[in-house]
């Protein structure tokens, strides 16, 4: 995983509020977040094998986040602390199950194209690549230059959506975005036809769709009673990633990450609810079981 970690600071409240308005919220937490270090998690806690490239802060925060990371059987040897920058935030609202948010880059930024080319061998390593927009783009293009010369499956999850090179489509294997996302995706300048079977959408309870020789196949999301949507596509980011490293089939690798989504919202925070194998195993048996049930199986 080469992307961002950020410290989460969230807080509820029973409605937004309306512009210049103060309200009083339900509860304020602080968790572990940033698009990349919560798809590491994710992939961690499944079994996968992670290796974590990024940057935090010399703070108490980065302190935290790499023991935090350590603990989580991620590999921590390429997120090294910088003085220049504090460690990245998220600023969290969370409301009727959905969620506002606002990153304050940080440290993140300070992961360069250099850094990347320290960590070539590493790369050069790895089976699967995934990556977001909450890094410097001249760090991501760098990064699936080297991928794309070795041959290594590219996960792009573009988010906070930005503008990127045309070249860059060629390069990537699978884009993630949510619906919005895709939306601007495909009315960019670089976005040809022939790059619609690179795309699997992310669309939250709905679940996912994803393209098959220009046509649409739809993974439907089990019903759960959702405590918080954050993270949820960074879990499903993070359970494609493992699947396909596991050598699953694409369609059981997106179905698996689909499920291991919706688990994650039924628990708070962006990690905290990210599911083990064993949990993601036993959550889609319990659905089967039930959808035998109601067939007369």
């Amino acid at each position: 995983m080469i992307g961002s970690l950020n410290v989460d600071l969230t807080s509820t409240v029973e409605r937004y509020p309306k512009m210049g308005e103060t309200i009083i919220g339900t509860d304020f937490r602080q968790n572990f977040g940033g698009k990349g270090a919560n798809q590491a998690v994710a992939a961690a806690k499944l079994g996968g094998s992670v290796h974590m490239i990024g940057r935090v802060g010399t703070d108490h925060f980065g302190q935290q986040y790499i023991s935090y990371l350590k603990e989580q059987s991620v590999d921590i040897n390429n997120v090294e602390p910088v003085t220049d920058s504090a460690t990245g935030i998220s600023s969290i609202v969370v409301t009727e199950g959905d969620n506002l948010i606002i990153v304050v880059p940080g440290a993140n930024y300070e992961l360069t194209p250099a850094d990347i080319d320290a960590c070539r061998e590493q790369i050069e390593r790895s089976n699967v690549i995934v990556l977001q927009l909450e890094i410097r783009m001249d760090t991501v293009a760098r990064v699936l230059d080297i991928a794309s010369d070795k041959g290594i499956t590219t996960i792009l999850n573009p988010a906070p959506y930005q503008d990127f090179p045309s070249d860059w489509w060629e390069k990537i294997t699978y884009l993630t975005p949510n619906e919005h996302e895709a939306e601007m995706l495909m009315k960019s300048s670089g976005f040809r036809d022939e790059f619609m079977d690179k795309l699997i959408i992310t669309n939250g309870k709905n679940g996912i769709v994803y393209y098959k020789n220009g046509q649409e196949v739809f993974i439907k999301a089990p019903v759960v009673q959702a405590e918080d949507t954050t993270g949820a596509g960074d879990t499903f980011n993070g359970a494609l990633s493992y699947c396909l490293d596991q050598g699953y089939a694409f369609h059981d690798a997106c179905y698996h990450a689909t499920y291991a989504a919706s688990l994650s919202v039924t628990k708070f925070g962006a990690q905290g609810g990210m599911p083990t194998l064993q949990e993601l195993k036993q959550f889609m048996d319990r659905l089967q079981s039930k959808s035998n049930e109601v067939n007369g199986g």
